[in-house]
């Protein structure tokens, strides 16, 4: 039998997606998507325009992300 800690990380998806806004559309097909806290990564794809927010995941752009309101909770 498996330890419970090991089973959990079953659970978890190994690939998050991320929700970013698009800062920038670069000459060899990618785009710098701006994550929340100002971490800014290079993505595959252009299918968003800049300045609107995007799914991410494994590095590429999924699609669109609307458009809502964050909100911090500290516990």
């Amino acid at each position: 039998m498996s330890n419970l800690f090991t089973q959990f990380k079953r659970l978890l998806p190994r690939d998050p997606l991320l929700v970013g806004t698009v800062t920038a559309h670069n000459s060899d097909g990618t785009s710098d998507v701006q994550l929340p806290g100002n971490q800014t990564i290079r993505v595959r794809g252009q299918g968003v325009a800049v300045g609107l927010k995007a799914f991410v995941q494994r590095g590429q752009i999924q699609g669109a992300a609307p458009n809502l309101t964050a909100s911090t909770i500290t516990v």
